[in-house]
């Protein structure tokens, strides 16, 4: 009985940390960013900036998960001051969503458009790998969920994250369909049901802050 609990508690939370990366980084909404910096690359291109992308977003936030707690201690950083601090990133990003908008965090420069190879598979690093999947915001997310708990937690939160590469560039590679056929009406709608998740999200993280604040001054 008490090992299907254990295992229940491991998988809510395994789909809780995969929920919070999807809204965050909203792979649905962010094909579109990806078709405009891709539009004029042939296929061969266009599926080697997706994978640039997603493996160099997969390396940060497997870099920050795993060195979390070791960056919170060089810098005198205290878990509850990152939560409530990461936690506002987080509801300032679904709030801009939540109104429809990209948050600024995730707009891409003209200059990032220019049409060679070099240039289009640098793309790949900036705009997309940073800020745009992992952003900020989703930095926030993994070292709150890896700094929660121990090696399990640590290991569920990057797994978690792999697992939304995967998702990630099947739709990159498949997103002129994807868009043509939800039409821009869900995609928005879509936008602003991750921005409320995200803002919630966020909101958790600044209570759970808050609340180890007191306990630390206690």
């Amino acid at each position: 009985m008490e090992v299907g609990q254990e295992m229940g508690s491991i998988l809510l939370h395994a789909g809780t940390v995969f929920m919070g990366f999807f809204a965050i980084m909203n792979p649905i909404a962010t094909v579109p960013i990806f078709l405009s910096l891709t539009s004029d690359d042939d296929e061969r291109t266009t599926a080697a900036v997706a994978f640039r992308a997603l493996m160099l977003a997969f390396l940060i936030v497997t870099v920050f998960s795993i060195a979390g707690k070791v960056i919170f201690e060089l810098f005198g950083i205290t878990l509850p001051a990152f939560r409530i601090t990461g936690g506002l990133l987080v509801f300032l990003i679904g709030f801009h969503m939540l109104q429809g908008n990209l948050s600024s965090v995730h707009n891409p420069s003209n200059e990032d458009k220019k049409k060679s190879r070099e240039v289009a598979l640098s793309v790949a690093v900036s705009p997309l790998a940073m800020p745009i999947l992992a952003g900020p915001g989703t930095i926030a997310t993994a070292m709150n969920f890896s700094a929660h708990g121990g090696l399990m937690e640590m290991m569920m939160t990057i797994g978690a994250f792999a697992v939304l590469c995967v998702v990630t560039y099947v739709f990159f590679r498949f997103g002129e369909k994807l868009v043509t056929f939800i039409g821009p009406d869900a995609l928005g709608a879509i936008t602003r049901l991750m921005g409320l998740i995200l803002a919630v999200i966020g909101t958790q993280m600044a209570i759970e802050g808050i609340r180890g604040a007191f306990v630390l001054v206690g």
